[in-house]
């Protein structure tokens, strides 16, 4: 057992004393690429219009002449009730309009009599009083009687029910006989006959997971694609966030209200649909794979992985930033009295930027005009595409990487810093040998991130295993030393002849 037992560590032993393999790395070249963001979520579809019709009037239901699913201009005739009773009501108050009057009549003349007795001292202050208060009720009784009519009358003309707005019938409340109660004298708001939508935009309402609602607001293009038609996605933008987040089988969702042309009618209410939301794109920009990007964390187990000690590691970054703060003094030039001013600008088309480089203006473009779309960036706005097109014209017109606009020291406008990208470290191919490299990333999807400075056109950058898998690997490594001692079993590594070949003497490392 015991020989058995010393067999087995000595070939452990043999196993970590040979030769570390060279590095697994894959160097992979710096490319342009369009890189887009997207969020996705599920949700169905609504009107973005709805209107309960309605009526004034009160009676059985005579005649429906619209069905669900019918488009209907607005005035058109839906739906008949039996006017009798709102023609009863009209008559009675007419008639008690006519009263009303009649008696006015008398109070007027009373009060004229009672205007001039008062003057001669005939009657009393009451008596004039009185009668001047009766003349004011039966004024006042004229008027109550006057809208009672007009009331009445809108209710007999309601029995002829009209569409309100210009749209489609998506439910309809009630069936010829039924009687129907008034919408103005009914404590409950009076019986719901159809609802009526407009069906010329239509809206999706979707929840949208808290992890990218910070990414998300209004104005965002969207494509949206239901199941009856799979292969033609419909076009919409955001309207809106709902500022109260709902909760959903432990996950804080919040919904999302995107707008959509439905001219074609295609889109039906309760439609299942899924909606992309663009949230940003990047055109023909710099971009490097996302497993090429480094943290100060895992930069370590990487050097390892290379053979680059973290001295080295630390002075390639250190000479990095020295050279990227040189890149920004360079193009200031200090003034007599010790103040920085920009250098002076070159002929040709160009403009100065806030932090005092000189760049490049594609031809026909303007300082004012490239002003105004950075001032876009800045406020949040999104640009045209024409605008967008001008941007990548000077960023290859000023070399696009190291030094050109989004390099360091570069002004290139980005409103959405907080949401995208951030500092990460890479290791590049060189003469000399692996190199590590600070950069700063933008927009980034679930390969590519886009290169904001750090790198340029022709760089490579090295693909290394995870951090995860270099830390396995050393554990593992660091157990057999442990079994074997440090050194190996006692009496395996004394004699050369007992050494595997390339091995390190005892206490010699590996």
């Amino acid at each position: 057992m015991r020989n058995r037992l010393l067999t087995g560590l000595a070939l452990a032993a043999m196993a970590c004393s040979k030769p570390a393999p060279p590095p697994v790395y894959q160097a992979l070249p710096v490319e342009r690429r369009n890189i887009v963001v997207s969020a996705q979520a599920s949700g169905t579809v609504q009107p973005d219009t709805t209107v309960e019709v309605k009526t004034r009037a009160s009676g059985e239901v005579l005649e429906i002449m619209a069905e669900t699913g019918q488009l209907v201009q607005r005035g058109t005739l839906v739906l008949r009730i039996d006017p009798r009773q709102p023609r009863n009501a009209v008559n009675t108050s007419q008639a008690n309009l006519d009263v009303a009057k009649a008696q006015l009549e008398i109070s007027k003349a009373q009060y004229e009599r009672s205007k001039q007795l008062r003057e001669t001292q005939t009657i009393t202050q009451q008596e004039y009083e009185t009668a001047e208060l009766s003349y004011a009720n039966a004024r006042a009784a004229v008027v109550r009687a006057q809208i009672d009519v007009e009331n009445n009358r809108i209710s007999l003309e309601d029995t002829d029910v009209r569409a309100p707005i210009t749209g489609v019938i998506i439910q309809r409340g009630v069936e010829r006989g039924q009687v129907v109660a008034s919408a103005t004298f009914n404590a409950g708001g009076g019986t719901v006959l159809m609802k009526m939508a407009d069906l010329n935009l239509v809206q999706v309402r979707t929840l949208v997971d808290e992890t990218d609602i910070g990414k998300i607001k209004p104005g965002l293009a969207t494509s949206v694609t239901v199941d009856a038609y799979p292969n033609r996605p419909f076009r919409g933008t955001v309207l809106k966030i709902e500022p109260l987040a709902e909760v959903q089988q432990n996950v804080t969702m919040f919904p999302v209200l995107v707008r959509i042309d439905n001219r074609e009618g295609l889109l039906r209410p309760g439609m299942n649909a899924e909606v992309e939301i663009h949230v940003g794109q990047r055109d023909s920009v710099l971009s490097v794979p996302n497993a090429a990007l480094r943290t100060q964390k895992d930069v370590e187990s990487a050097a390892g992985v290379l053979g680059v000690s973290m001295e080295k590691v630390r002075e390639q970054l250190a000479a990095a930033e020295k050279a990227d703060t040189g890149n920004r003094q360079a193009t200031l030039a200090a003034t007599p009295g010790g103040e920085a001013r920009p250098a002076a600008k070159p002929a040709g088309n160009t403009m100065t930027t806030p932090d005092g480089r000189v760049v490049k203006l594609p031809d026909g473009a303007t300082e004012k005009q490239m002003q105004a779309i950075f001032a876009k960036f800045r406020s949040g706005e999104q640009p045209t595409s024409e605008e967008r097109a001008l941007l990548q014209k000077m960023r290859q017109l000023n070399g696009g990487g190291r030094g050109g606009p989004g390099g360091p020291g570069g002004d290139r406008p980005r409103a959405d810093n907080f949401q995208f990208g951030g500092n990460y470290i890479v290791f590049v191919s060189s003469p000399e040998g692996p190199k590590a490299v600070p950069v700063k990333t933008g927009l980034t999807d679930l390969d590519h991130a886009e290169v904001v400075s750090g790198l340029s056109d022709g760089d490579s950058v090295l693909i290394l295993p995870s951090a995860s898998l270099v830390q396995a690997q050393a554990e593992f490594k660091n157990r057999v030393r442990s079994m074997t001692g440090g050194g190996g079993v006692p009496g395996m590594n004394q004699t050369g002849a007992q050494r595997p070949a390339g091995a390190a003497p005892a206490g010699g490392g590996r």
